[in-house]
């Protein structure tokens, strides 16, 4: 098993693209990247701890390669924004991918440069690839939260953007 650590804005919805998927043996919740020790939603909110919401999955890389989480996390992200993500705005909704190893950061350097060349987008590709960080859990009710909140998690991520933002750019 390996780990595999994203941020792409509300980690709300990077679940959801990578729940149940073979090869996939858990998602969690959670927060890098700062520099305050386990901290909680309340603070990582204010946008001052310096962290990112991002996801953390273990998968099996024999059936599910990190190039496949790579191309789903980037399907799911406008990686030009370094404001946040849709409607949610600040530095704790930023984008990165935090590599485990050097094989990972290697991929991911290759996968950004497949973005950036694709002419998807505009404006330059600004996520960034940092070393793996401290990794905390979020709180419980975050954990699972499309599937404990289904109403409020659909209601919220038709609100965003998002969805609009991942049709014109990668369904056609």
């Amino acid at each position: 098993m390996e780990k595999a650590t994203f941020a792409g804005g509300c980690f709300w919805c990077m679940v959801t693209p990578f729940d149940e998927l073979p090869g996939i043996h858990g998602i969690i919740s959670g927060y890098s990247g700062g520099s305050v020790e386990n901290p909680t939603y309340e603070q990582v909110k204010k946008g001052d701890t310096g962290h990112y919401e991002v996801v953390q999955i273990t998968f099996d890389p024999e059936l599910f390669p990190y190039e496949r989480l790579l191309e789903l996390f980037w399907q799911q992200i406008d990686p030009t924004d370094d404001g946040g993500q849709f409607h949610d705005r600040g530095s704790q909704y930023r984008t990165a991918i935090f590599y485990h190893n050097q094989k990972q950061k290697e991929l991911a350097e290759v996968s950004k440069a497949a973005v950036a060349a694709s002419g998807r987008f505009d404006k330059p590709i600004v996520t960034e690839i940092l070393a793996a960080a401290p990794f905390y859990a979020a709180e419980d009710y975050h954990q699972d939260y499309h599937k404990k909140n289904t109403k409020h998690y659909k209601e919220d991520r038709e609100k965003s953007g998002r969805d609009e933002f991942i049709n014109e750019h990668w369904k056609h």
